[in-house]
């Protein structure tokens, strides 16, 4: 993106400011395409990209995957480190009020839409996810708890 409305820079990080603003654009670190209608669709974030043995896997269709399930209120996937394939996908679920769901159906569901290498590894069932003041799901607070541990 390009233009007077733009950010000047993120305040006091002057790293991420670099990072974001190249030869007057900014770089927004969204993945996304234009069909043949000229129309643009925002697919996911460059950052949350998952590199799981090589392959890309972005965590928006694993999560709408997970969405069609009719026990699924709330999805967030994230990559977790693992030795062998460098990342792996880790799924976080909430349950609608009064439906459950275990983590083997949950993983057939996936199984039967998506590729196996897009399917996640291990699919933890919380209570709640951890959203802004807005309402958006953290995804960063599920990776800090993974490389921290779930106590801290």
């Amino acid at each position: 993106m390009r233009g007077p409305q733009i950010m000047r820079g993120y305040w006091g990080q002057r790293e991420e400011t670099e990072a974001a603003l190249k030869d007057g654009w900014m770089r927004s670190g969204d993945i996304g395409f234009m069909d043949e209608r000229g129309w643009f669709y925002i697919v996911d974030r460059k950052k949350d990209m998952i590199n799981a043995s090589g392959f890309k896997v972005w965590p928006r269709e694993v999560e709408e995957c997970l969405y069609e399930h009719p026990a699924v209120r709330e999805a967030a996937v994230v990559g977790a480190p693992d030795p062998y394939r460098g990342e792996t996908v880790l799924a976080y679920v909430s349950c609608k009020p009064g439906a459950q769901v275990d983590e083997a159906a949950l993983t057939a569901h996936c199984r039967a839409a998506l590729a196996v290498y897009k399917c996640p590894r291990h699919i933890h069932i919380v209570d709640e996810l951890p959203k802004t003041a807005t309402g958006k799901i953290q995804r960063h607070a599920l990776r800090n708890a993974l490389r921290t541990g779930p106590n801290t």
